[in-house]
């Protein structure tokens, strides 16, 4: 096989075990607050929402130091053994226990870090300045495509039933574990990509340079790690301070938000309408499907837009929010104001329309398109913006991205469906705003530099 050939099954293989350990994962994260109230234990006292917020913290935390563990370990071994942790997570809910429970959010939520971390590392080192666009999308495409496995698996699981039974949830969280270590051992598979010759003589260099580094400190760690770990750490910081990167923050603040939303919040709220008759808890897999078909279909078209600057990124992100303001407000009427904490048995309340499950599924669909209007059109920006620096420019957007979805995790334990909406709506109004003025910024500093090198 060609070494190009190599690079591309690399990914491919990358992809397919992000899918599967991610329709376990994110299956998983959409049904968990439904499970637990489900649970018939007096001593359990965990919340899916606690636990998704912790996750998303220690997560946002963990970024300062994951870079150092795929330093040390490896890209293969730091996916694999992060792996582990998410795959014990969804294993700790066949039977789950309060102190278990919490416990694994923790290590998921650093696992989450490093996984990430590698994950990019993997791509890059598997792509070239020509090839990172095509691999990128075959990435996020079979991703994306683990929204649609894991919840029609619930929906024709849980199909007919008001209540989910222990029985239901062993066997779900059983084959969900299974699948997840599938994933986990298939990044077994993806080989050390053939180095280019200019490649070679770099890594000799290198090489050189380290052996002259170490000979100069018997029994000290190497001091090229560390001061590799705080220079990324220090540009980190410095790149957050940077104007664009502030405006910015207020867009990816709100994908955070709206993260929450789609991922967790929504699917509990559309199990616990009663209105909906036997197929209720069957329908957050529904759900979750559609929510992946707007995925992708966004990501798809809108990645393939980045390609043409003729109209710029302004009209994707006005798309998407207007998109998601047609969401929300149909979530509205549609859905009842307290689903969101709703106990087990569900609520019986009405909104303002007779409950729908169409527009409730139309719903899902609109949350997935407009998210993929955001992240593409963010993930657009920062490469561009800071490209000669993106990695800690990455670093920033999940930090920024993971603290607001823990948030948002956090208040949705006791904030009704109303105010979260509107939560949603003014912070989806000023990141757009704020997203003008940054995508206003870059096209001027794009038009300077083109006049520069005329």
């Amino acid at each position: 096989m060609s070494p190009e050939g190599k690079k591309l099954l690399n990914i491919v293989i990358l992809g397919f075990g992000f899918m599967f350990m991610f329709t376990a994962f994110q299956t998983c994260g959409n049904i968990e607050q439904t499970v637990l109230k489900s649970f018939n234990s007096t001593d359990f006292h965990g919340s899916g929402y606690t636990s998704m917020a912790i996750i998303y913290g220690v997560f946002s935390a963990s970024n300062m130091i994951a870079p150092s563990v795929v330093t040390v370990i490896g890209p293969q071994l730091s996916m694999f053994f992060s792996g582990l942790l998410y795959s014990g997570y969804i294993a700790m809910f066949i039977y789950p226990y309060t102190w278990s429970f919490y416990t694994a959010s923790v290590l998921v939520g650093v696992g989450a870090a490093v996984l990430w971390t590698a994950q990019g590392n993997v791509l890059a080192i598997n792509s070239s300045e020509s090839t990172i666009g095509r691999n990128s999308g075959i990435f996020w495409a079979l991703l994306q495509f683990s929204l649609f496995f894991g919840n029609l698996y619930i929906y024709f699981a849980w199909h007919g039933h008001d209540h989910i039974t222990d029985k239901d949830r062993q066997t779900v969280f059983i084959s969900l574990t299974v699948i997840s270590l599938v994933g986990c051992f298939l990044f077994f598979l993806i080989r050390k990509p053939d180095p280019e010759p200019a490649a070679n003589e770099a890594a000799e260099s290198l090489l050189q340079a380290d052996s002259t580094e170490s000979s100069s400190g018997e029994g000290s760690p190497p001091r090229g790690l560390w001061s590799q770990a705080l220079e990324a750490f220090v540009k980190a910081c410095k790149m957050f301070a940077t104007p664009e990167m502030m405006l910015l923050s207020v867009s990816i603040g709100y994908t955070g938000l709206e993260l929450t939303f789609y991922s967790g919040v929504y699917g509990t709220c559309i199990g616990a309408m009663t209105r909906f008759g036997h197929d209720a808890k069957s329908l957050i897999g529904l759900s979750g499907i559609c929510i992946g078909i707007g995925e992708i279909l966004g990501g798809g078209a809108f990645g393939m837009m980045n390609r043409c600057r003729r109209f710029g990124r302004n009209p994707v992100v006005l798309l998407g929010l207007v998109t998601h303001y047609a969401a929300f407000y149909l979530i509205f009427l549609n859905i009842a104001p307290d689903a969101p904490i709703a106990p087990e048995g569900g609520t019986d309340l009405q909104a303002f329309i007779s409950p729908s499950v169409g527009v409730a599924l139309l719903c899902s669909f609109l949350l997935g398109l407009g998210d993929s209007c955001f992240n593409t059109q963010l993930l657009s920006i920062i490469g561009f913006t800071f490209h000669d620096n993106s990695a800690p420019a990455f670093a920033v957007f999940k930090f920024i991205q993971s603290i607001m979805a823990a948030l948002a995790f956090f208040y949705s334990n006791y904030l009704l469906l109303h105010w979260q909406l509107l939560i949603l709506v003014l912070t989806g109004f000023l990141g757009c705003i704020t997203f003008f003025l940054a995508e206003w910024r870059a096209e001027s500093s794009r038009r300077e530099s083109d006049y520069d090198s005329i």
